[in-house]
């Protein structure tokens, strides 16, 4: 069973992909687009391609836990995504991925302009990982 993670955004949005196993991430990309449908549009050849069975979608929510314009954004992309693909969309805490993906890409000796492309496709890895681990788990 193969698991997309998306971490959406308002240009770029991350995209990360299991293995065939639904063990481990694998496939990483990036979506540069500003609108919903564009992201979409770039989402489905990927869904086809890589026979994706479940989405999970980033929900970034306030360090207190609640939810603000950003996470009500998100919510909105679910509903737009689940029409679109017909797949189960399970929303999931997002909170600091983009901060640790930065981390990640800085220790990494990546410099803020190798890092400002790479930083959404890594955000949806640690999204991906977030959720595997917790499917392992359960």
């Amino acid at each position: 069973m193969r698991i997309m993670a998306i971490d959406y955004g308002d240009a770029h949005t991350g995209i990360a992909i299991s293995d065939p196993t639904g063990l481990l991430a694998g496939y990483t990309t990036t979506i540069d687009a500003y609108t919903p449908e564009k992201v979409i549009a770039g989402i489905q050849p990927l869904i086809e391609q890589y026979k994706v069975d479940e989405l999970v979608l980033g929900c970034p929510k306030n360090m207190d836990g609640t939810e603000g314009p950003r996470a009500e954004k998100s919510r909105a992309f679910k509903v737009l995504l689940e029409d679109a693909t017909g797949l189960n969309v399970v929303m999931w805490d997002e909170r600091r991925t983009t901060i640790d993906a930065h981390q990640i890409l800085f220790n990494a000796g990546k410099n803020a302009k190798k890092r400002k492309k790479t930083v959404d496709a890594v955000a949806a890895s640690l999204i991906l990982e977030g959720y595997l681990t917790r499917l392992r788990q359960n």
